[in-house]
């Protein structure tokens, strides 16, 4: 029965909300400063958000406490295969991801111990009442927060490492989607709602750094991968008629989702006194999420105690740049671009995850007073290339459970932040 796609779905909402970083779900809204530059960061330290992007960069970076926030504004339409061919517009809704980081250690000394929190991912979306794809998405709403602790230690003045223990401290997710079912006030389909906090899991990031000279670093970087957990998610169904009931037993779920580790590589190259300029590539192995399964408590979901979803994800890379120039003492400009190569191959597209290879262009700046207290500001447009899918592809590939048509996404994510330099 169709009604066992309720949360074969909910793969990728649970990837969303674990924080992946490239591809897929990405958002790399961590640090304004490196947000400005494309999102470099793997090769120069900019300020104490270098725990997240190379905790080996993190050794030279100076101290210090920075508070930064986003308003990342989501347009998604989607046109269907079939019917009158009109486009639908998502009702999209604004959400707020930020991230602060406070680094200590002695100016000139080796070592920095810092601690940062972000929110890797954050998203909510609700489709028009009757579109097409109801039965595998109405609504979706994500929340997360990550917690690092980091440690670097300069070996030498040319080279540096560091680590970060990274803890998913909080995950919650909500999903909604109709039923290919009447209700029984017969004003509509039956819905059903998915809803669940991940269990708190742990992973690393590791990093170096060398540094030949003041002109020239290139940094290497690893973050883990964390396979997410939601032992104890809750379904709440409304409107199934008495005549299936039977079939609709189920109160809860459980799921593990196996998410990407990460490489990066690096260069800061420094030409002038006055400018920056970054180059970062991110590999990300997407490729471990092949499949999810859903595990059902308190009894059946369409007569199943468990579903399976295929996903079949393929590695990704993403290509960064970005340049930094001093103007003067107290102000700072940027700029940056990316292309991030998409991971979801052709007939697995979802509609919570309408991935693509997009194209971003990014601008910032900084103004400091006193060397002490600054702004930043930072501006990030996403450009998303067309993604089609026809039903003859979902049907080949076994992935009935989403929707024929085709997609097109940009987001605007304007940034501010704080800094003080202890």
């Amino acid at each position: 029965m169709r009604v066992k796609l309720l949360l074969l779905t909910g793969g990728g909402l649970l990837a969303a909300t674990t924080g992946a970083l490239a591809s897929g779900f990405q958002v790399n809204l961590t640090g304004t400063k490196n947000v400005g530059m494309g999102s470099t960061g793997t090769g120069l330290y900019l300020d104490a958000a270098s725990q997240y992007y190379n905790p080996g960069a993190f050794a030279f970076a100076p101290t210090g406490l920075q508070l930064g926030g986003n308003l990342a504004i989501p347009r998604i339409s989607f046109r269907p295969n079939i019917g009158d061919q009109g486009q639908r517009t998502l009702q999209n809704t604004n959400v707020f991801p930020f991230s602060g980081f406070v680094g200590f250690g002695p100016k000139e000394g080796k070592w920095r111990l810092g601690l940062g929190a972000y929110t890797p991912f954050g998203s909510e979306l609700h489709y028009q009442q009757g579109w097409e794809g109801r039965y595998s998405l109405t609504d979706i709403t994500l929340q997360s927060v990550f917690v690092q602790a980091t440690a670097a230690y300069a070996i030498t003045p040319f080279l540096s490492i560091g680590g970060g223990l990274v803890w998913s401290a909080f995950g919650q997710v909500n999903l909604q989607r109709d039923l290919p079912i009447q209700s029984a006030s017969g004003s509509g389909p039956a819905h059903a709602t998915l809803t669940g906090n991940a269990d708190k899991k742990f992973g690393y990031n590791l990093g170096i750094m060398i540094k030949p000279s003041d002109k020239f670093s290139i940094g290497l970087s690893y973050r883990s991968a964390i396979d997410q957990t939601v032992s104890d998610g809750n379904v709440a169904l409304s409107g199934v008629p008495a005549s299936v009931a039977s079939n609709f037993t189920a109160t809860g779920f459980s799921t593990t989702l196996a998410l990407p580790d990460v490489y990066s590589i690096g260069l800061g190259i420094r030409p002038t006194d006055k400018l920056t300029i970054a180059l970062d590539a991110n590999y990300v192995r997407w490729s471990r999420y092949q499949q999810l399964t859903f595990n059902y408590t308190g009894g059946v979901l369409g007569g199943s105690t468990s579903t399976v979803s295929q996903r079949q994800y393929l590695d990704a890379v993403a290509l960064r740049a970005g340049l930094q120039y001093k103007v003067s003492d107290g102000l700072w400009l940027r700029g940056g671009a990316f292309y991030d190569f998409h991971c979801v191959k052709d007939g697995f597209v979802t509609p919570e995850t309408p991935d693509a290879d997009r194209i971003g262009l990014s601008a910032g700046l900084t103004y400091e007073f006193a060397n002490r207290f600054g702004l930043d500001a930072s501006f990030l447009f996403e450009d998303f290339m067309q993604r089609s899918q026809d039903q003859a592809a979902l049907v080949a590939n076994g992935t009935t459970d989403r929707v024929a048509g085709t997609y097109k996404t940009t987001i605007v994510v304007p940034g501010v932040g704080l800094h003080f330099n202890f």
